[in-house]
């Protein structure tokens, strides 16, 4: 027997609307990521925390930062591209550092020195499941050990909602950005 993951579609079963009425929504429609997770109650209640409320220790523009270069190093196309439409202004992100976010090597000088060693983190994270030592040292030095925390929990479920998205092939939301033309996501 083939288990695919998929969306559930309409009707949803009662326990999984309750959940999901406390999920975010774009303009009352509820996204196909969180419809896929709905294939276990479980997963849907606890797999990926919600790190996006006003009480993390890191600023929005930290945040969006770190989701959006976890899902372009991924290539998760949907993630990436959902984040685009609903932060990229309300984190201050011009359209260049979005594009720079799925380079490779990304371009540090389109950020400010602490966005830079973020992303920088972000990447060793990524690559090696670890910083060097002297990118780590300052990590320690810039973020309290609450917000490393906090950038952790949040690669790490980002992690996860690329895995889902990735292999559930979901695509793009109509309203989400695309990744940039002019480059591939980062390969790792």
């Amino acid at each position: 027997m083939t288990h695919i993951l998929k969306p559930l579609p309409d009707p949803l079963p009662d326990d999984v609307s309750a959940v999901l009425a406390a999920y975010p929504k774009q303009d009352g429609y509820i996204l196909q990521l969180f419809r896929t997770f709905a294939n276990g109650l479980r997963f849907l209640k606890k797999g990926v925390p919600n790190l996006l409320d006003r009480e993390s220790p890191l600023t929005l523009r930290e945040r969006e930062l770190v989701i959006l270069r976890v899902a372009a190093i991924r290539g998760c196309e949907y993630e990436w591209g959902v984040h685009v439409a609903a932060f990229q202004r309300a984190a201050g992100l011009t359209d260049a550092q979005v594009a720079a976010t799925c380079d490779p090597d990304v371009d540090l000088s389109l950020w400010s020195d602490t966005e830079a060693l973020l992303l920088t983190c972000i990447g060793q994270l990524c690559d090696r499941g670890r910083m060097d030592d002297q990118t780590r040292d300052r990590f320690e030095a810039t973020w309290t050990v609450e917000q490393q925390l906090e950038i952790f929990a949040l690669g790490g479920a980002y992690h996860t909602v690329c895995f889902v998205a990735n292999t559930a092939r979901l695509p793009r939301e109509p309203f989400a950005a695309s990744f940039p033309r002019r480059s591939s996501p980062p390969a790792r």
